[in-house]
C-alpha cells in the first residue's frame, strides 16, 4: 500500500511510477480486499424485519445493481492483491464460476475471487488481515444499521495505519457515520461513482457504461492534537492507495478528493438522484428520459435539483465547484439518453424492495435543517414517497392474511 506524504498526480510519469512501486510490491505481503456486495435490500443483514425485499413478494427476476462485482473485477488486477467477496443470494453460482462480466470498454472476461463468503460470520471466521473491506449495498438506515455487519471483520492498527479501511460506495448523505461511530480508529473513505453494472443472472454482471468514481477519506471534526492528525495523513494515504489500485486495475478516471470536496460531489449527486428518483415512482413510472422531455416534469426537476444546490454551499460553507454540471447541463444529457434507463428507486419500488428514502432524501432534509434551512421541494417528495411505501407496506400485509 502507498505511505507516500507527497501529493500523486496521474500523469504519464506518475503512472509508471505507480508501475514501479506496485512492482518492489509484488514480493511483499499480500493485499487483501474483502467486497460486501449482495446489493440487495437485506445486504448482510442479520436480522428478523421483514420487508419488500425479502421473501415470496420479490420480483420473480430483479436485475440487480452489481457495482461491487465490477469494481471488485477490476482490483483484483492489480499486482499481488487478492479480492474476496461475501454473496448471499448468488453465492452458489459466484463460488462455482465466479463473476461472468461483459463491458464496453474491457471486453468479456472471468473474474475468480480469492474467496467466496455466504455471510459475515464465514468471513470473520476465515482469520484474514483484511487490508480494505468495500461495502457497496444499499444504505438503508431505517431497515438496520449495516455497520454492525463488519463487527469482527476489521482488524486493529494505530490510529489507521496498518488496519483495515472501510470503502462505502454508497447513494446518498450521512452513509459515513455510523461506520466512523462504531469503528472511531478505523479508516473511512467515502466513494461516490457513475458506473452503471447489473446483474441479469446469478454471478453474470453486464458493465453498461461509465467508470468514475470519486473517493475521497471521510473526516469527522475531531481536536488538533498529534494523534487526530496522523489519522487524518493516514486516511489520506489509504485513499491515495486505493485510488492507484483502481487505476492499476483500469479505472482510469479514479479520482483522489479531499473529504470537503468529496463531501460536494455527494451534494452534487443527490441533486440529481434527489430530483429523478422519487419524481419516477410518483409519476408512475417514468423513465428518466421521459421526464426531462416532458415541458412540466423538467421545470420540476430542474427546481429540486436546483434547491439542493443552492443549499450544499450554506451547509458546506463554499461554494461548489464551477466544473460541476448545472440542472440545465444535466438535463440536457438525460434529453439526449433514449436508453430507457429507469431510476434506482423506480426499480426497487416495481420489484416491491426497500427505496434509499433516508439517504436521499431524509438525510439530506435533516441535515439541511440542522443548519436553519428548509428545502421544501425535498420535503414535499420525501413525505409523499415515505407515506406511498408505508400504505404499500399496510396493504401487503393485510393482504398477506387473507
Amino acid at each position: 500500500m502507498f505511505h507516500s506524504r507527497e501529493s500523486l498526480y496521474f500523469t504519464t510519469e506518475a503512472i509508471k511510477s505507480l508501475n514501479a512501486y506496485f512492482a518492489r510490491l509484488s514480493s511483499a505481503t499480500p493485499r487483501r480486499l474483502g467486497i460486501c456486495k449482495d446489493l440487495t435490500s437485506l445486504p448482510f443483514l442479520k436480522t428478523s424485519t421483514w420487508h419488500p425485499s425479502h421473501g415470496q413478494h420479490q420480483h420473480p427476476n430483479p436485475r440487480r445493481r452489481a457495482i461491487g462485482a465490477f469494481y471488485a473485477s477490476r482490483l483484483a488486477l492489480g499486482p499481488n492483491t487478492h479480492v474476496s467477496v461475501i454473496c448471499r443470494s448468488n453465492y452458489a453460482a459466484v463460488s462455482q464460476s465466479g463473476f461472468t462480466i461483459t463491458s464496453p470498454l474491457y471486453g468479456n472476461y472471468v473474474f475468480v475471487p480469492a474467496h467466496v463468503f455466504a455471510n459475515p460470520a464465514d468471513a470473520g471466521a476465515a482469520d484474514i488481515a483484511w487490508d480494505y473491506i468495500l461495502v457497496s449495498t444499499k444504505a438503508l438506515p431505517d431497515v438496520s444499521d449495516d455497520s454492525e455487519i463488519l463487527t469482527g471483520l476489521l482488524n486493529s492498527g494505530k490510529e489507521g495505519k496498518g488496519g483495515t479501511a472501510i470503502v462505502l460506495v454508497q447513494n446518498g448523505l450521512g452513509v459515513e457515520e455510523p461506520y466512523a461511530r462504531r469503528f472511531p480508529g478505523a479508516v473511512v473513505l467515502s466513494a461516490v461513482t457513475v458506473a452503471s453494472a447489473v446483474q441479469s443472472a446469478p454471478g453474470v454482471v453486464a458493465h453498461n457504461r461509465w467508470t468514475r468514481i470519486s473517493i475521497g477519506p471521510y473526516l469527522r471534526a475531531s481536536s488538533e492534537s498529534t494523534a487526530s492528525n496522523e489519522k487524518e495523513q493516514a486516511a489520506i494515504e489509504r485513499n491515495r492507495a486505493f485510488v492507484g489500485m483502481l487505476r492499476m486495475g483500469g479505472i482510469k478516471d479514479a479520482e483522489e478528493y479531499s473529504h470537503a470536496k468529496l463531501q460536494m460531489v455527494r451534494w452534487h449527486k443527490i441533486a440529481i438522484n434527489a430530483a429523478m428518483n422519487p419524481s419516477a415512482v410518483l409519476s408512475g413510472g417514468s423513465t428518466n428520459n421521459a421526464m426531462a422531455t416532458d415541458p412540466e416534469m423538467s421545470i420540476h426537476l430542474r427546481g429540486v435539483m436546483q434547491e439542493v444546490l443552492d443549499t450544499a454551499p450554506k451547509v458546506l460553507g463554499t461554494p461548489l465547484p464551477a466544473e460541476f454540471a448545472s440542472p440545465e447541463a444535466i438535463l440536457r444529457s438525460t434529453q439526449k439518453n433514449t436508453s430507457g434507463s429507469k431510476p434506482s428507486m423506480l426499480l426497487d419500488w416495481e420489484r416491491g424492495a426497500t427505496m434509499e428514502l433516508e439517504v436521499i432524501l431524509g438525510n439530506p432534509i435533516r441535515i439541511a435543517r440542522e443548519h436553519g434551512l428548509e428545502m421544501p421541494r425535498l420535503q414535499s417528495l420525501y413525505a409523499l414517497l415515505r407515506k406511498a411505501q408505508e400504505n404499500r407496506e399496510l396493504l401487503r400485509k393485510e393482504n398477506s392474511r387473507l
